[in-house]
């Protein structure tokens, strides 16, 4: 009889804990899923670094070096040609050039101050003038500003074979 008495007791104490359970659990809130705007090879928001972890590895990098990578950061400028470059915010005071592989996709063109995913490869390169000033031409520049550009330049740079965008 006892056995029984607390048999029952225990089934009332584990259903109560259970209500319980479920109760806290419906004021806790959800977390919100944010939605992304895929383009070139698909790939997940997950393992993403901050662009200020990126900027700390750029800075141990020498030209030539490169590292596989997916970071998450603000877009400062994108090509106003065509969307075919874009160029992050590292919030260190630097940026990022970032190009797509095999020139085989292109984002939008007003997403300056958005945030986005990139996936690929970062490394360093030594930009030539005519590069630069292409750029220059690409993103909007005055003729003054393109004429300016004299010396050739260290740049972190960026090629992304998959792009998420933040919306």
């Amino acid at each position: 009889m006892k056995s029984i008495i607390l048999v029952i007791v225990c089934a009332l104490m584990l259903n109560s804990c259970k209500k319980k359970n479920d109760e806290s659990s419906e004021k806790t809130p959800k977390k919100e899923a944010v939605e992304y705007v895929s383009f070139g090879k698909e790939i997940i928001a997950d393992d993403a670094i901050a662009a200020t972890s990126m900027a700390s590895h750029y800075k141990t990098m020498n030209v030539g070096d490169s590292i596989n990578s997916k970071m998450f950061a603000k877009v400062n400028s994108v090509c106003q040609a065509k969307g075919c470059w874009m160029t992050l915010n590292l919030e260190d005071g630097n940026e990022v050039m970032v190009k797509f592989k095999d020139y085989g996709f292109f984002v939008p063109k007003n997403i300056a101050g958005k945030e986005v995913i990139v996936n690929g490869k970062a490394y360093i390169k030594e930009v030539p003038i005519d590069e630069l000033r292409h750029y220059a031409e690409d993103a909007g520049k005055s003729l003054e500003d393109i004429e300016a550009i004299t010396k050739p330049e260290r740049t972190y740079s960026f090629e992304a074979d998959g792009v998420l965008l933040k919306q």
